[in-house]
């Protein structure tokens, strides 16, 4: 059986993963067959981990070299990364989710040349029952993120409004807004929103509240959405990455079965 080849650009703590899990599950489907990153460290340590994959020196040489990449690093590559996928006709998987939104229509480039996009559910549990809904009318969505502060250290919304998440010592909403303001404010902390909108109504009608809850453990989203099929309540409680808070272990496992449903024959879900 041939297998897959998969590039993966962006070796931290998604990258690593993936190719770990990779490896583990699904070594009889697909083969981690080269990886890309600006850090040279996070490729050696990577590369200590899967014995025998290739780093490239450009993130153009990983689709040349492959079937399908994974993008796991930043927004802010995510066009660049489409854009190459296009050009060497080459299958992409975006975990970067906020990054697509505003460049929906390379997406439709892609479709027409018969190019896969995967945009795995990420931290979020209830995309399914979402996609299914807006099959019908959707009248509203609303997601309720709540996080430790270590979760929302470093977000552009936190620096450029000076709030000190170390004094917040009760449960506090520090944003409400659209996907379109909190994608703005918050590019690496709330990439589920993105999807969100992607798989519904979009970015100016899915509001997003950002909830600080100081001494908690988890990260937490909750989908609120009504429309002609009824109302849809779903709840995810998520655990943050060992490697990095700010990441929830649940984004990286949506990543492998995103990539198990594409080898295996049997589909289960919308």
């Amino acid at each position: 059986m041939k297998k897959l080849k998969l590039g993966i650009i962006g070796c931290g703590t998604i990258g690593t993963e993936i190719a770990v899990q990779v490896k583990k599950h699904l070594s009889n489907e697909m083969t981690v067959q080269a990886i890309y990153d600006t850090d040279q460290e996070a490729i050696n340590k990577l590369k200590k981990r899967i014995r025998g994959v290739s780093s490239k020196k450009t993130a153009e040489e990983v689709f040349q070299d492959c079937e399908i990449v994974a993008e796991a690093a930043t927004s802010a590559i995510v066009k660049d990364m489409l854009f190459l996928a296009y050009k060497n006709s080459t299958d992409i998987m975006i975990m970067s989710v906020g990054g697509v939104l505003g460049n929906e229509s390379i997406l439709k480039k892609l479709d027409n040349k018969n190019i896969k996009v995967y945009m795995p559910s990420g931290a979020l549990a209830g995309i399914d029952a979402i996609k299914a809904a807006g099959c019908a009318n959707i009248s509203s969505v609303t997601l309720v993120t709540k996080k430790p502060p270590k979760g929302l250290e470093g977000a552009f919304y936190i620096e450029k409004n000076k709030i000190d998440l170390k004094k917040i010592r009760k449960e506090t909403v520090i944003f409400s807004g659209n996907v379109k303001e909190a994608i703005k404010g918050f590019p690496k902390n709330i990439n589920v929103s993105a999807i969100l909108s992607l798989a519904g109504i979009g970015v100016k009608r899915t509001f997003v509240k950002i909830v600080v809850v100081p001494g908690s453990s988890v990260n937490s989203h909750e989908i609120i959405a009504e429309g002609d099929f009824g109302k849809i309540i779903s709840r995810t409680e998520n655990v943050p990455s060992p490697a990095n808070p700010k990441t929830s272990y649940l984004a990286s496992l949506s990543a492998i079965a995103t990539l198990r449903g594409i080898v295996k024959n049997v589909k289960i879900g919308t």
